[in-house]
């Protein structure tokens, strides 16, 4: 039998909604209500692509020259984004993740992150996948294993699928008051906007056209459970609704307009992140982890 790229499939159900979550990576290949996506999937037969689904630890986005100062040590890490001289979302995309626990609608899969060149400190993290009437819920746990505190953020990257057709004829609400600008040849912060009245203003929604967007959304507007919940519109009036908690400051939203042709804006990117991109250089939203400390963070997303 020939091994999927993504490993082991971890299938979860419950009732008409199933989520496949994946070996290699951690992450959520697919999720479908009725067998309607609700999040755009790929393939069992194809590599992950785009981060597509993955955990994003210990930090999302960019990490600028992939170097960093931590308790006045400098440190370095490999570029995994090359062409930009960036490091990018961690280091456990292409890690084997194994099952902790396993019900049929619920999955928590783990993996150790050990001390290696540029980070030289001690993680557990596990990830719990899990299928209600609430949709699908994701809880991100973080233990520092290790002897010395260590810098930390989480992320996760699904992308929220249109159902037929590209994301362009959608609508987009998105509960934030701010834009992180980039650079245009590493997209790297270089500043803050308010979207106030500007084509990055979504916090009404709007249809998305031909937009182009990969940047990063704080100021999150949140409900009485301090939740900021963002929301696709697709034509046939059904919506996806992806929620964060009081841990993730950012949403990170990418059109995909640089993925592969068969892929490109098939599915919309809204990332959870708990820090800015390039904070272990910034400091912006990131985590120190004390020995022993634990810090758990929710998302959830479901079809309404």
């Amino acid at each position: 039998m020939t091994t999927a790229p993504s490993g082991e499939q971890f299938e979860i159900v419950f009732g008409e909604q199933r989520a496949t979550i994946v070996e290699v990576g951690g992450g959520v290949r697919e999720y479908s209500v009725g067998g309607v996506p609700v999040l755009e999937p790929y393939r069992v037969q194809d590599i992950c692509d785009g981060a597509h689904g993955a955990p994003l630890i210990p930090w999302p986005n960019r990490l600028a020259d992939g170097r960093y100062r931590f308790d006045g040590i400098d440190y370095e890490v490999a570029l995994s984004e090359p062409a930009k001289h960036n490091a990018i979302h961690g280091f456990l995309r292409w890690r084997s993740w194994r099952a902790l626990e396993r019900e049929p609608s619920r999955v928590v899969l783990g993996t150790p992150l050990r001390p290696q060149p540029g980070y030289p400190f001690a993680l557990d993290v596990s990830v719990a996948y899990e299928l209600s009437e609430e949709g699908l819920t994701v809880r991100t746990t973080a233990v520092n294993v290790g002897e010395h505190a260590c810098p930390y953020g989480a992320g996760q990257h699904p992308y929220l699928s249109p159902g037929e057709g590209p994301i362009d004829d959608c609508s987009l609400e998105l509960p934030a008051r701010t834009r992180l600008l980039t650079d245009e040849q590493r997209q790297l912060p270089t500043g803050r906007e308010p979207v106030d009245g500007g084509e990055f203003d979504f916090r009404v929604a709007r249809r998305l056209g031909e937009i182009r967007i990969d940047s990063a959304f704080t100021d999150l507007v949140r409900d009485e459970r301090a939740r900021a919940v963002a929301r696709l519109f697709r034509p046939t009036g059904e919506r996806v609704e992806l929620w964060v908690d009081e841990h993730h400051a950012f949403l990170e939203v990418y059109t995909g307009d640089t993925l592969a042709p068969s892929r490109r804006r098939g599915g919309l990117a809204v990332e959870p992140m708990t820090c800015a991109p390039n904070a272990f250089q910034s400091g912006d939203g990131l985590v120190r982890l004390d020995p022993e400390q634990a810090l758990s963070t929710r998302w959830g997303v479901r079809l309404v």
